[in-house]
């Protein structure tokens, strides 16, 4: 499932360069993240650095975008093709994360 910044961001834009995708933007003073370009950092960390990078705790699961571990292998290479994984051995979802689907 792809992450997403909720309504306690403080703008401070500390997940921005943390994000390997680029999937997070500043939009209407806030930041969010482009779902479809979001892989919870699968094939770059084991954990996902936006949520990391926050001081807040406004780095969190989007319900509306759940994919299973696979799912976001496929995403990984569509958006990186011929690029090797890395940390997927290690790889593990946000917290609170039971199960995946999709």
């Amino acid at each position: 499932m792809a992450l997403k910044i909720v309504d306690s961001c403080i703008a401070c834009g500390a997940c921005e360069p943390e994000c390997p995708n680029n999937a997070i933007s500043e939009a209407f003073g806030t930041y969010v993240i482009d779902p479809n370009h979001c892989t919870e950092c699968y094939g770059f960390y084991a954990t996902q650095q936006c949520a990391q990078a926050c001081p807040v705790d406004s780095c969190v699961e989007d319900e509306a975008h759940r994919e299973s571990e696979e799912a976001l292998r496929r995403k990984f290479h569509t958006l990186y093709p011929g690029r090797a994984l890395a940390n997927t051995e290690r790889w593990s979802p946000p917290d609170g994360m039971s199960e995946r689907t999709g």
